[in-house]
């Protein structure tokens, strides 16, 4: 039995992580910390796992969750997870990092896209990135794992195949649309529901953090367009690719690689996705559409942002590390209605 510990359980992507590890057949629940609410029983703070979880959260210690757990997810924001991960590594544990701060290898990206020096620069070279398609034996013996972004991996899956393909050298035009739970759970303005209701916009045009993130995954060989949009939807992405390639071709052979990921559905041309089919699951759906008129090669794919786009990615990359199926945990299809 795997004994996992969280930092940051409070969190949209914490508690995502524990209703997944609430039904993981080979996982137990050995320690929940945040900085909020120590001391708290997790069931008055989070009223869903009643009967599920029984245990108090408490402050953060390193050395104690290091001793008690065979791996610590953290679960804090952007920023925030430099100075736990780096104390949980110096005390050997196993860390799964749900936030962005070791995703990028690059930390004068980092300090330009998050504006902050990288304090824990010294792990980065260890740091797995948890693209599971891509990185799956690194991932099986990582100390640590740095989980993808949501739209990332929104873009990613269906785009990593095609950086061999005859693509033009123009930027590839990625338009995301996210559900607000994508923000976090902090409350603000612009996340009000009288601000977000029959509301859609974008924001961070040409700014997003995880554009260097998405070019980094996309081994340099692609400028990316990202636009990032939210919508009034509790959760979920669904993103539109455009590229255009030198010429027209079959996108279908550099796909074949997926038929055997358990958790990737390229739907073929002319099939698109829809939210609603990925809602709840680890799964991300795609679809795509060549544009005879225009030249264009149009890619729509569809994932759950907290599911697939975070907590489920981590479970997998999870299972792997410890020599599970990589499914266990995670066999659920989309919640529709």
């Amino acid at each position: 039995m795997i004994k996992a510990g969280i930092v940051g359980a409070t969190g949209y992507g914490g508690r995502e992580l524990l209703r997944l590890l609430g039904g993981h057949p080979e996982t137990q629940l050995a320690a929940a910390a945040s900085t909020s609410v120590a001391g708290d029983p997790l069931s008055k703070e989070l009223p869903a796992f009643r009967k599920i979880f029984d245990l108090e959260f408490e402050t953060f210690d390193a050395a104690s969750l290091a001793k008690r757990c065979d791996v610590v997810f953290v679960g804090v924001p952007g920023k925030a997870s430099m100075a736990p991960v780096a104390a949980l590594r110096k005390e050997g544990a196993r860390v799964l990092d749900i936030g962005p701060d070791f995703r990028l290898k690059n930390t004068e990206a980092f300090k330009m896209y998050y504006g902050a020096e990288h304090t824990a620069a010294h792990l980065l070279d260890e740091a797995v990135y948890g693209l599971v398609p891509y990185y799956r034996d690194a991932i099986k013996d990582a100390p640590l794992v740095a989980v993808p972004g949501c739209y990332p991996i929104s873009a990613l899956l269906p785009l990593r195949p095609l950086v061999e393909a005859p693509a033009a050298a123009f930027p590839v035009v990625i338009d995301s649309i996210s559900g607000i739970s994508g923000a976090g759970k902090t409350p603000s303005e612009a996340f009000h529901f009288p601000e977000m209701n029959e509301n859609l916009k974008a924001y961070k045009l040409a700014v997003h953090q995880h554009t260097p993130e998405i070019e980094q995954e996309l081994l340099h060989k692609m400028t990316v367009q990202f636009t990032p949009h939210v919508a009034p939807l509790t959760r979920g992405i669904l993103t539109t690719i455009t590229l255009r390639p030198e010429e027209p071709f079959d996108p279908a052979p550099y796909y074949e690689r997926y038929g055997d990921e358990p958790f990737v559905r390229a739907l073929g041309a002319g099939a698109l996705p829809e939210i609603r089919y990925v809602r709840g699951s680890n799964f991300c759906d795609f679809g795509w559409h060549m544009d005879e008129r225009t030249g264009n090669l149009l890619i729509v794919s569809a994932i759950d942002n907290l599911m697939g786009g975070t907590a489920g990615m981590a479970i997998q990359c999870m299972n792997l590390m410890f020599g599970l199926e990589e499914t266990t945990g995670l066999r659920w299809g989309g919640m529709a209605p």
